[in-house]
């Protein structure tokens, strides 16, 4: 994992430098914009986002739908990816899968998960051979007209 990849809060001050961040042309339909994201995270209290940064530099965003962050907290919260985005001018670097391995680290260390979930819109170019690559498995469902995946982790605690 590379060192200079981290996640990091978004702030006042790095809120614009994170809207601006996009793909290339050929991937717009397949994430959303940044700004988007930011304002739908407003009104859903189960997201969780960060800025992905390469040493001090803003390159990616992701969030997470983090059914463990309601209130009242379901008894088997459910976890997904619902955005994730490394800038054009930064991807091919590993960047993507440095960050990821984090998320995938930091949900599987929470040990209140068996699974962590993605969807995406297929097409050619579309993110499939990555997430199969680090271990991600057909569901057979459809969320929408997006492909639904799925990462097992290790059982939940019996706590």
């Amino acid at each position: 994992m590379d060192p200079a990849v981290t996640l990091r809060p978004i702030t006042a001050d790095t809120v614009v430098a994170v809207c601006r961040l996009e793909v290339s042309e050929s991937q717009k339909g397949f994430v959303a914009p940044n700004a988007i994201s930011l304002a739908q995270a407003l009104f859903a209290p189960a997201a969780w986002y960060r800025a992905i940064y390469l040493a001090e530099e803003p390159v990616g965003f992701l969030m997470l739908d983090d059914q463990s962050l309601l209130t009242p907290r379901p008894p088997h919260p459910e976890i997904g990816l619902w955005r994730f985005m490394v800038d054009r001018r930064f991807q091919g670097r590993g960047i993507a899968r440095a960050a990821l391995l984090q998320v995938i680290e930091q949900v599987r260390e929470r040990r209140i998960f068996d699974k962590l979930s993605l969807s995406y819109v297929p097409g050619p170019g579309c993110p499939e051979p990555f997430y199969l690559s680090l271990g991600f498995r057909h569901t057979g469902r459809m969320d929408g007209t997006e492909v639904v995946l799925e990462l097992p982790l290790e059982p939940p605690s019996a706590k």
